[in-house]
């Protein structure tokens, strides 16, 4: 039997080490990116490599692209052109910002980011989510060994607990909380369990069953996002912007089973009602979602 605990800091990691010369490149690239400059100071300490295998690996830079930096003599720093062209996906925004927001929360250490000079920042505060770490094991040895594993559960639609013996196959996040997707024996269907929830867990004698027959999670449903048509031009033009839609649509990949929570996440759980400014995308395709939204939260 397993106790709730709060999960707890993630701790620092090692420093990098024995990279390749491949991925100390890559480095280089983000540096100059998002910091436009770069000296064999940085490459010493991040990777703990000598100062002349840093030499090295700046002058295969140079060969791979000679346009993107310059030495600058008076700083003693190589700097990055104006004209410069990332050499590797990885020095992208999405990347850049990913890597700021996971060091913030704790998620990466900073001596393993990329990252060195860091703007101000901060993000909303969620409530913590307590997780089990007995129990996450337990489920996820559960779904590699393909066993099917007794609960004891807590249910929004009953007070009391619910003993349930579940077959485990996937985890999944709604954006706030974790979930584990399994084949309910109790109720003979496929549905997904909030892992806060489940109290208890031990083995269980019930024979497992296989996900094959989950067509909620395997069924990918697209949903096509537009701007509110109630907008102005105008702040439609804006909205496009702001979700980097693509001739006035974003098209967006779900499993069915988690549409609900992500038609939630993205404020597309109500048909109508609200102001335009405040639901400012809606999904045009809406009739052709509606049928499969299901519940399965258990």
């Amino acid at each position: 039997m397993s106790k709730i605990e709060s999960v707890p800091p993630v701790a620092e990691p090692r420093p990098l080490t024995k990279w390749s010369q491949d991925r100390r490149l890559e480095f280089i690239d983000f540096r100059l990116r998002w910091e436009g400059r770069l000296n064999r100071v940085d490459l010493t300490k991040h990777f703990s490599i000598s100062v002349p295998q840093a030499s090295l690996d700046i002058a295969r830079y140079l060969e791979l692209a000679s346009a993107n930096m310059a030495y600058d003599k008076s700083a003693r720093v190589y700097v990055a052109s104006t004209n410069f062209k990332a050499l590797y996906a990885s020095s992208n925004a999405s990347q850049y910002l990913n890597e700021l927001l996971t060091t913030q929360t704790g998620l990466l250490g900073p001596e393993a980011s990329f990252v060195g000079w860091r703007p101000s920042m901060d993000l909303v505060p969620t409530p913590g989510r307590l997780l089990n770490s007995d129990t996450l094991a337990a489920l996820v040895a559960a779904i590699r060994e393909h066993r099917a594993v007794s609960v004891l559960y807590q249910s929004m639609a009953q007070e009391e607990l619910q003993p349930r013996a579940v077959s485990p196959h996937a985890l999944a996040h709604d954006g706030f909380r974790w979930h584990v997707r399994v084949y309910c024996h109790l109720r003979s269907q496929y549905r997904d369990f909030v892992i806060a929830r489940i109290l208890e867990i031990e083995p269980s004698d019930v024979t497992y069953v296989e996900p094959t027959e989950d067509k909620q999670w395997a069924n990918v449903v697209k949903l096509v996002l537009v701007p509110n048509p109630e907008l102005s031009g105008g702040h439609q033009r804006v909205i496009e912007l702001d979700y980097g839609m693509a001739e006035g649509k974003l098209v967006l990949e779900c499993r069915q089973a988690l549409l609900f929570y992500a038609l939630k996440h993205l404020g597309l759980d109500q048909l109508t009602g609200g102001s335009p400014i405040a639901h400012h995308i809606v999904l045009e395709n809406r009739a052709e979602v509606g049928p499969l939204l299901a519940s399965n939260t258990g």
